[in-house]
């Protein structure tokens, strides 16, 4: 693996760039505070999850392609963003019908899940991070091949960035329970972050790469 001091300086960056606050910890928290606890976690999982196709994609070298052909990222990341816009719309105007059953809660659950490996999946600047971040910190001479440390580093890195989402859903989930005495609350804690979703892919479409 790369000398200590290198690696002092990944762990350093790693912990820097994943817990000031972004558009990841915003989404777990927008999660969060539309379905709960549980389906702010499951939100978090699904991005973890979705992370480490990135991860492969820049030990592969895959995320070149998104450098080499800029409308495959303006494809991608528009599908990010319109799929961000529309869960917003949808959490947004949905009706609020208080408590949710079991079932419910289950459901909301898998489907956060779901949804959020696919939101990690369509947005190319996770590709493109790993591709800038990632050669900063491996090392031509290590005794572990190239691919080995790309791999190593990218994984590690991903569950930097999951355990900052988690404080963010912790966060979010005591606003939440501090709130919930009052089902009033409910209807806007939901347009609220259903309008976060929107934001963030307002912020994704108009971004420049």
């Amino acid at each position: 693996m790369p000398p200590v001091d290198l690696l002092i300086a990944f762990f350093v960056s790693a912990a820097l760039f994943a817990f000031i606050p972004g558009p990841a910890m915003f989404y777990a928290a927008a999660r969060t505070l539309a379905g709960g606890r549980r389906a702010g976690l499951m939100a978090a999982l699904g991005v973890h999850v979705g992370g480490y196709a990135h991860v492969f994609a820049a030990t592969m070298g895959l995320s070149v392609l998104f450098h080499a052909v800029p409308v495959a990222y303006t494809i991608v990341k528009l599908g990010g963003a319109a799929y961000l816009i529309a869960m917003g719309w949808r959490l947004a105007t949905a009706r609020h019908e208080g408590a949710a059953t079991n079932g419910e809660v289950l459901r909301e659950s898998r489907r956060a899940f779901a949804q959020s490996v696919l939101v990690e999946l369509l947005n190319p600047k996770t590709a493109i991070f790993f591709l800038a971040f990632l050669p900063q910190f491996v090392s031509a001479q290590a005794a572990a091949p190239l691919w080995l440390q790309f791999f190593v580093l990218g994984v590690i890195t991903n569950l930097i960035f999951s355990l900052a989402d988690l404080v963010a859903v912790v966060a979010a989930s005591g606003i939440l329970s501090n709130l919930r005495s009052s089902p009033a609350w409910g209807k806007w804690l939901k347009r609220a972050a259903g309008s976060l979703l929107i934001g963030l892919g307002t912020r994704l479409a108009l971004e420049r790469s």
